[in-house]
């Protein structure tokens, strides 16, 4: 399986039920940063503790690859997330809104495992649609 394959896998298929299957692609040395998290996620468990805080927020939710680009043992891969948050997402209930998110994972991999990925995504643009952040104002020229 090559590398695009891969993070492709660790991208979608959590969100079709195959999380435990997935987790065979996930190093032991796994290490994932996240802007807002006070540490990197690391191994097995924290992809599992990552992926499943957003299923408990987006039971709905799923992830479309939009492009990915691979050079030697990384790839970037741009994405799109989309759910109902109907669960509790880090403390915010539900609120029933649909949500459309844009993303980028950059993944080190190695010997057919996800060893090391820098997450970003539009976090601002999710809280404003989930209305726990309000929406951008329009400035003002006086």
């Amino acid at each position: 399986m090559d590398i695009k394959e891969i993070s492709r896998r660790l991208a979608e298929d959590p969100w079709q039920g195959k999380l435990e299957e997935v987790l065979e692609l996930v190093g032991d040395d796994y290490v994932a940063h996240v802007p807002g998290s006070a540490e990197p996620f690391r191994g097995k468990e924290g992809f599992r503790a990552f992926v499943t805080t957003y299923q408990t927020g987006f039971p709905d939710g799923r992830i479309t690859i939009d492009d990915q680009i691979a050079e030697g043992d990384v790839v970037a891969t741009r994405w799109t997330g989309r759910g109902t948050h109907t669960g509790e997402l880090m403390g915010l209930p539900p609120t029933g809104r649909e949500i459309t998110v844009a993303g980028i994972t950059y993944s080190r991999i190695a010997d057919g495992k996800v060893r090391e990925a820098w997450v970003i995504w539009d976090t601002l643009a999710m809280m404003q649609q989930l209305g726990a952040v309000p929406e951008t104002m329009p400035v003002r020229t006086t």
